[in-house]
């Protein structure tokens, strides 16, 4: 273990982490003073500006802490046994875990709020050495192996796409020897990726995991990835959006238990919210800069509403709606204009909140309350109201003749 452990880099902490997971390109504050077609390349920067956060920083904690105990499995005694037990699977000879799984947990969260940006910055961050490898016994391990569950949520699909990622890190031949293997099923394919996932996979990273809800196939792809989990003593990490939540636990107790982890939502209007408006406000590229104040941030939180990716995307389109009209400026007006126009697809997933009603509320009149007024027994009001019916006389002129009435202006 000793071995494994000491190749991984050590774990970051506080400003030490901040600094690794943030990202701010360069920028030239005279870049204002170039062509229009310089500023327009140079705006795209603008994507590339990621700040650490709470969230990068405990999802960066949960992979490193996630690597650390499948490494650690990998020296188990019982490592061997299980590799004996796959080999058995890829021959269709009945098999089961002996090592259990690892570590598996979700990170799930709104799209566009940074999960997969927080998750590449870690990876790179883990995977200083690409890939670790051992002398005795001689091993190959990649760090971290990322894919994406596919759309139609196919269990062959991913576990190809697992051995092609490692083939693509290692030189290896895997995925082509599965895919020309004689008799490939599911059960033997699986067989052969637990294998593969022993000797060369420390963390794995499953990105979309929502595209199981609805499919036919999603719950078993959620069957087979709990014996993959079992059968390679790996961890594995889940992401996609809330549309999982009821699926996963809401079905049976392994996989709600195999599938507790890191729920995110948008960012609230805060000083998290400010310092990341004041970083991105920095890269202007319109000839006149504009100050950014509080009313401007509370505009920009109205109308990305928390959304890191939305806020970045209006304030690259504002500029180059700015730059392409000759306005050459950052305003209020600018800003509402490019939210029309430019994310007139998010309207109905993110809309500003509205001002509060100006209009005049109409007075009202109390009406005071009337004495109680005495009926006489023999008087019977049905009776009356159905007399005028019937005789297509006035109600309550037939009700004044029998009893008091006072009428009331509405």
């Amino acid at each position: 273990m000793n071995n494994l452990i000491a190749q991984m880099p050590p774990m970051l902490y506080g400003k030490e982490l901040d600094e690794a997971l943030t990202v701010l390109p360069p920028y030239d504050p005279d870049i204002i003073h170039a062509d229009a077609a310089t500023r327009l390349v140079a705006l795209s920067n603008i994507y590339r500006v990621f700040l650490s956060n709470s969230m990068a920083r405990e999802i960066y904690s949960k992979l490193h802490l996630g690597l650390l105990r499948s490494l650690s499995k990998k020296e188990s005694p019982l490592m061997p046994r299980q590799y004996v037990e796959n080999q058995k699977a890829i021959q269709m000879v009945e098999s089961s875990g002996i090592i259990g799984g690892a570590d598996s947990f979700t990170i799930i969260g709104p799209s566009g709020i940074g999960k997969s940006t927080s998750i590449s910055r870690s990876i790179q961050l883990l995977s200083k050495t690409p890939v670790i490898v051992t002398e005795k016994p001689y091993r190959q391990i990649i760090p971290c192996v990322m894919v994406q569950c596919p759309f139609d949520s196919s269990v062959k699909g991913l576990l190809l796409e697992i051995l092609r990622t490692v083939d693509g890190k290692l030189g290896s031949d895997y995925c082509a020897k599965a895919i020309h293997a004689r008799n490939t099923t599911v059960d033997t394919l699986i067989g052969s990726v637990s294998s593969v996932c022993i000797n060369h996979v420390g963390l794995l990273v499953i990105d979309e995991i929502q595209h199981i809800v609805g499919q036919k196939a999603g719950g078993a792809l959620a069957r087979y990835l709990m014996q993959l989990l079992n059968s390679s003593g790996i961890s594995v990490a889940m992401v996609g959006t809330p549309s999982v939540i009821p699926f996963m636990s809401g079905g049976e107790f392994q996989l709600a238990r195999r599938t507790l982890g890191l729920y995110y939502e948008p960012m609230e209007y805060g000083q998290a919210f400010r310092d990341l408006c004041t970083t991105l406000w920095r890269y202007q590229y319109v000839k006149h800069r504009a100050e950014l104040d509080e009313p401007m941030m509370h505009r920009l939180f109205d109308f990305c509403q928390g959304n890191p990716s939305v806020l970045v995307g209006l304030l690259h389109d504002v500029q180059e709606c700015s730059i392409l009209s000759g306005r050459e400026d950052i305003s209020s007006d600018l800003l509402h204009a490019a939210y029309q126009t430019r994310l007139r697809m998010l309207h109905q997933h993110i809309t500003p909140a509205r001002k509060p009603s100006t209009s005049r509320v109409k007075q009202t009149v109390s009406i005071p309350k009337a004495e109680p007024v005495e009926v006489p027994e023999q008087v019977s009001i049905a009776a009356i109201v159905k007399d005028a019916k019937k005789g297509a006389q006035d109600i309550v002129s037939c009700l004044k003749r029998q009893i008091p009435v006072e009428e009331v202006p509405v």
